[in-house]
């Protein structure tokens, strides 16, 4: 029997056995939240129900740039299924929200069973490295207008809202532009009625608009997170 009540896709497959046995704890995360941090161990398995989180590479001079997000659809900190034992990345909230837990070990236990938790594990995997080479790909290949588009969707999708707020500087960090450059492509996406930016706060008001304005890679990275606890993905055209 399936589990119900879950929002993570994840989760959602699992049938009820499975569940009880990785013990999940609910966890709320406010926004900045910790969730790895480069050279601490991991310890513990995160499952988003609402909320979003990053994922990015620090450089010596303290900068950082986004290299993967995580919604209702991810599992934070499966590599160390695999055996990872320290985080080579940071992780924390961007948009408040609330999920599940469970110790690496209950993981690590229930993945060796070569079960539905192994394979959907697995899958998840393979979309996140998908969203990473789509992500790489884009950087080199779009305009930023093009890529700021595609990251404001991706993170609407994964957080379930149209509405969230996040300052030109961050949105910098993440997309690995300058300041002055967020602030005339947000301009621009504002002029054309596809989004509405003030004080910090950006709201999605033309969704279809928006996704015309963006590149391939948006449904490319949507089809995958979306659909990767199927057996067989299709690639959005």
């Amino acid at each position: 029997m399936r589990t119900n009540g879950f929002k993570n896709t994840l989760l959602k497959a699992l049938d009820a056995d499975i569940v009880a046995r990785l013990r999940l704890q609910p966890v709320k995360f406010e926004m900045k939240h910790e969730i790895e941090y480069p050279g601490n161990p991991v310890d513990r398995l995160y499952f988003l129900e609402e909320g979003m989180a990053s994922m990015t590479t620090t450089f010596k001079d303290g900068s950082q740039v986004e290299v993967g997000m995580f919604g209702y659809e991810s599992v934070i900190g499966v590599s160390a299924l695999m055996g990872t034992k320290r985080s080579l990345n940071r992780i924390y909230t961007q948009i408040a929200g609330h999920g599940y837990s469970c110790h690496v070990e209950d993981a690590r236990r229930e993945f060796r069973l070569g079960g539905a938790f192994q394979f959907l594990a697995l899958r998840y995997v393979q979309a996140q490295l998908v969203q990473a080479m789509q992500s790489a790909g884009c950087n080199a290949k779009h305009t930023f207008e093009q890529r700021l588009a595609r990251w404001l969707l991706i993170c609407a999708d994964r957080a379930n809202i149209d509405t969230f707020k996040i300052s030109h500087e961050f949105l910098a960090d993440m997309l690995g532009g300058r300041r002055p450059t967020i602030s005339m492509t947000a301009g621009i996406l504002k002029r054309k009625g596809l989004i509405e930016y003030t004080r910090g706060t950006i709201r999605i008001l033309d969704v279809p608009g928006l996704t015309k304005a963006a590149c391939e890679c948006y449904l490319t990275t949507k089809d995958y997170l979306d659909n990767y606890t199927k057996l067989d993905s299709t690639i959005a055209e």
